[in-house]
């Protein structure tokens, strides 16, 4: 997951290269029209999440508030061993568990980034709309950002929700992230019941929690 500045031109020296130079900007700007569209529309290796009914990926991430330090463990149930302890088996003050997450609760995951701008005000609306539903429990993912920036960011929007660090980006690379924010949507116990790419209104939030939550 990577972001990237488009090189802004230069301006004409004179009347003989200002139209190049309004043909250089109408190509950049059809051509980051048409990497968006591709990003949104899910193709290329861009964001598409997971299957609508699937069983959401089982992890256990550090709290970026916490001291703990490391990767995401996503090895799932099946897959532990002697050696690989479940993700969900993992606990502690300073661990989001997703297994305990869903325990009896419909929840939301959201996926961001370290900085402020449309992911962090995703995750501020998404709180903001489950306050109305007091069993629906919200948590933030931070992708692969600096972990003093997160907690900056976090401090500065005064989130009380879970956010956690995907140091790697592993857990967002296994959900299908490739631009945020994403929102995943699970039903109690963890089954996939929708997901949400890019920016949401109070009004489509209000229609989904509603759903999860069978009312207030």
């Amino acid at each position: 997951m990577s972001y990237q500045r488009p090189i802004e031109p230069g301006k004409p020296t004179g009347a003989k290269t200002r139209l190049p130079g309004i043909l250089l900007v109408g190509a950049l700007v059809l051509l980051l029209a048409y990497v968006t569209y591709n990003t949104v529309t899910g193709q290329h290796g861009s964001s598409t999440g997971p299957a609508v009914g699937t069983p959401m990926i089982q992890f256990a991430a550090p709290l970026v508030a916490s001291g703990l330090e490391g990767d995401v463990n996503v090895t799932q149930l099946s897959q532990a061993t002697a050696t690989a302890k479940a993700a969900c088996s993992v606990v502690g003050p300073g661990v989001l568990n997703s297994c305990r997450l869903v325990r009896g609760h419909p929840a939301a995951l959201v996926f961001i980034d370290d900085s402020d701008g449309g992911c962090a005000d995703t995750l501020d609306r998404v709180i903001a709309a489950a306050a109305t539903y007091p069993r629906i429990r919200v948590a933030g993912i931070v992708i692969a950002g600096d972990r003093s920036a997160a907690r900056a960011l976090a401090a500065r929007h005064r989130w009380k929700v879970a956010l956690a660090n995907d140091r790697d980006g592993a857990l967002a690379n296994l959900y299908g992230v490739a631009v945020c924010p994403q929102i995943v949507y699970l039903k109690p116990g963890g089954t996939v019941a929708g997901v949400g790419i890019g920016q949401v209104n109070a009004s489509q939030l209000k229609a989904r929690f509603g759903e999860l939550s069978g009312g207030k």
